[in-house]
């Protein structure tokens, strides 16, 4: 299936994943990194949705380079990209995405919600930092050797509000790992309580970067039950559900 990285060295690339030659798109979604990320990072997450046919634009890190938040509003008025449109945001790209549903931005038909971070953290060491972000060898791997991400970003604070889910008018997918040290799941459940368009879902073992973590299968698949229902419609019941 098609896909495309583009950008310099001194600047994080996007990246971009379509559905396969011959099947029709079935949404698109616009993913705002977290700190130290780039788009790249997230190529196994946007193969994987490209190959349920939903577009995939991957974007850079709002707390590095705020011009991310224009390109997310320019492919979000994109009529070229099919809808229903939905934005992922992981760690602060969760908050940033969360601003933007708040403020009405025109587009958004729908959030996804990865480790959305609530107090401020510390690593001490690149060892602590890469443990902190995930548990799959293949991704620490990857963030090891990768030249355009950004080591010790974890460490900056995000300078961002807590976000205001009040004010969010569209279906919400909240992703949280149960063993995330960065963004502790109890104060992560304690932001999405209370909000009915809500629907949180942990992983056991989890950490922080739960879409490149040890379950990120199950997380995509997370996601795409959540696409297939949005597309149908937000108010119908759930497609699937699990028995005790």
């Amino acid at each position: 299936m098609p896909s495309s990285l583009s950008a310099s060295r001194a600047t994080p690339p996007s990246a971009s994943w379509d559905e396969p030659e011959g099947l029709a798109a079935r949404g698109t979604l616009i993913v705002l990194a977290g700190r130290g990320e780039h788009g790249g990072v997230y190529e196994r997450f946007g193969r994987r949705l490209a190959f349920d046919a939903y577009r995939v634009r991957a974007l850079g890190d709002p707390v590095a380079d705020p011009s991310v938040l224009d390109e997310a509003a320019k492919l979000l008025a994109d009529e070229s990209l099919p809808g229903p449109k939905v934005l992922v945001g992981s760690d602060t790209g969760a908050l940033h995405a969360a601003r933007l549903a708040a403020e009405q931005t025109p587009g958004i038909d729908a959030l996804i919600l990865a480790g959305l971070p609530t107090v401020p953290w510390t690593s001490g060491s690149w060892e602590a930092e890469v443990e902190a972000r995930t548990a799959c060898p293949t991704h620490q791997a990857r963030l090891t050797n990768d030249r355009g991400f950004r080591r010790g970003a974890l460490d900056t604070a995000p300078d961002l509000p807590e976000p205001s889910l009040d004010l969010v008018r569209v279906p919400v997918l909240a992703l949280h790992g149960a063993e995330d040290a960065v963004s502790p799941l109890a104060d992560a459940l304690s932001a999405y309580e209370g909000h009915p368009d809500v629907r949180t879902v942990t992983f056991n073992g989890g950490r922080h970067d739960v879409l490149n973590d040890a379950l990120h299968r199950t997380a995509a698949a997370t996601v795409v039950l959540f696409l297939e229902r949005l597309r149908l419609s937000p108010e119908l019941p759930a497609i699937a559900e699990g028995l005790a």
